[in-house]
Formats: structure tokens, C-alpha cells, sequence
């Protein structure tokens, strides 16, 4: 069944780092609504049945495949992400950025985002903290994905951006 979304909704998936779980849950929303959804990696993806998806592969190097979202997604698009960066350019553009972990980005808690991002960083290569990167998705992280994903979508689907 087709809706009347409009014609810019996409969706729009860094896939080089994007949990299966969430990619599958993006692709059930896909169908259920008929939005197109666009895969962006630096490295060879698996085909899809479904000619709603399509994959796009880049040249290998740091962010080309954030540099190949964020010149393509329309401010309509929502752009699935757990790269804070990107997220930031897409949020500066107008845009729409969701974290697979069911965090919508928005301008009020971007900048907090990638100052803490930097620190960490910042902390890792000094030694003064060990490890990195975030704690393994769980159960609660992809219920609140796929609620997240779906309120925000019923937005777009009716025209209207989410707040």
C-alpha cells in the first residue's frame, strides 16, 4: 500500500558501523511505508530484494561515506547515524539525524554531543582513559530505536518535521 509521503523522504543509513539489528529494523519501516532507503559504506554491502533499498559504496578514506550523506540528504531525509560529526552536519544543514540507539540529534544537544565526543577522545590519547567507544546495543537501545523510528517517520510520512 502506497502513502502519500513526500517525494523527498529518504532514509539514509551510515552502514559501515550500523548494527544489522538496526539496518532490519530501518528495512521492516522501509516496506510498512514504502520509503526509499539508501545505504552509504566505504565497503561492499550485501544485495536487498527489496528495490527500496538501494547501496551506495564510496572510496575508502576517512568520512567519504559521511561527506557522500551530507552532500545528498535533503533537509526532508532522516539520516541514521551514531557518528556525532556527521550528525552535526546534518542537524547544521537542516536535516534530520537519529542515532541507532533511538536518540533523535537536534540542535540543543549536538554541540554537548561532540564536545563530550572530543574530551573522550582527547582523554583516550593520553592515557588517561582507557577503552573507548560505546557500551554494546541492547534490548531497551532497539525498542527505543524502532519507537523512535517509527513516531518520526509517521511525521514525515504527513508532512510535518519532527520536533
Amino acid at each position: 500500500m502506497r502513502t502519500n509521503q513526500p517525494a523527498a523522504t529518504r532514509l539514509w543509513v551510515d552502514a559501515d558501523a550500523c548494527p544489522r539489528v538496526i539496518k532490519e529494523i530501518v528495512f521492516r519501516a522501509s516496506e510498512r511505508l514504502q520509503l526509499p532507503v539508501c545505504l552509504v559504506a566505504n565497503s561492499c554491502l550485501a544485495k536487498h530484494a527489496s528495490g527500496l533499498i538501494t547501496s551506495i559504496v564510496v572510496e575508502e578514506g576517512p568520512d567519504r561515506a559521511d561527506d557522500y550523506i551530507a552532500d545528498h540528504a535533503r533537509p526532508d531525509d532522516l539520516v541514521i547515524t551514531a557518528d556525532i560529526p556527521l550528525a552535526a552536519r546534518i542537524v547544521a544543514q537542516g536535516g534530520i539525524a537519529l542515532d541507532p540507539r533511538g536518540e533523535l540529534y537536534s540542535e540543543d544537544t549536538i554541540g554537548e554531543r561532540l564536545a563530550t565526543r572530543d574530551l573522550l577522545m582527547e582523554l583516550r590519547l593520553d592515557g588517561t582513559v582507557q577503552g573507548g567507544g560505546p557500551r554494546q546495543l541492547g534490548f531497551t537501545d532497539r525498542q527505543r530505536f524502532a519507537s523512535t523510528l517509527d513516531r518520526l517517520l509517521t511525521k514525515l510520512v504527513r508532512g510535518k518535521r519532527p520536533s
